[in-house]
């Protein structure tokens, strides 16, 4: 039995990636192939809590690195339980944000040294990492707007825009080293426009997938 796949939706807070699980989902199900939707922080009932904790308001705030932490713990708890399993039975995995999130949101946004992150990507994923991240652009200011206006904004929706601009850097700076698994697809182009550019960019994969078998 062949490997599930892990394919992670990327971008920042209002960048419209949420929207396109379902029917990238769906095209792939229509294909014949399994397919499970998961996102991160979460994922597992102890990663939805830890979730919590580092999205919303609390009394007691984790500091940088202990919210480094937190995601960490989540996502070794999503791995073990949920993705890896999938993975290993010939699921395809469609994850919500994945650690190219950690680089940008607590790399970049946080200040956390890279390197002090890449020991925790090792030490808590092995050697897998995702087949194909779809990143979604957007212009930082409008999906910040975004996201504030769906209603009570979460603690990382609440930074100013100069952070989510240092988020968005992140990002780039990700695509730029692994430019052969990332696939930038334009987040705010409206739900119908971006999933046509999802479905082009997705056949094509399959047939490349298909090819090298």
């Amino acid at each position: 039995m062949k490997p599930g796949r892990l394919i992670t939706l990327e971008g920042g807070d209002g960048a419209g990636k949420s929207s396109q699980a379902g029917p990238i989902r769906d095209f792939l199900s229509a294909r014949g192939i399994p397919v499970v939707i998961t996102r991160e922080p979460g994922g597992t009932p102890l990663a939805e809590a830890i979730r919590s904790w580092i999205l919303d308001d609390v009394p007691e705030s984790p500091e940088p690195l202990a919210e480094l932490l937190l995601v960490f713990a989540a996502r070794r708890q999503h791995w073990v339980r949920v993705i890896e399993p999938a993975l290993d039975s010939g699921t395809w995995v469609l994850c919500d944000r994945f650690v190219d999130s950690t680089y940008a949101y607590q790399g970049a946004g946080r200040g956390l040294p890279r390197d002090q992150i890449a020991t925790l990507e090792n030490w808590v994923l092995g050697s897998r990492r995702p087949d194909l991240t779809f990143f979604f652009e957007a212009p930082v200011a409008l999906a910040h707007q975004r996201a504030e206006s769906r209603g009570h904004a979460n603690r990382m929706e609440q930074e100013s825009t100069a952070w989510h601009e240092r988020v968005h850097q992140g990002y780039r700076a990700r695509i730029e080293a692994e430019p052969e698994r990332f696939i930038v697809v334009q987040g705010l182009g409206g739900v119908t426009r971006t999933w046509n550019e999802l479905a082009r960019h997705l056949e094509r994969r399959l047939k490349e997938w298909s090819k090298a078998r």
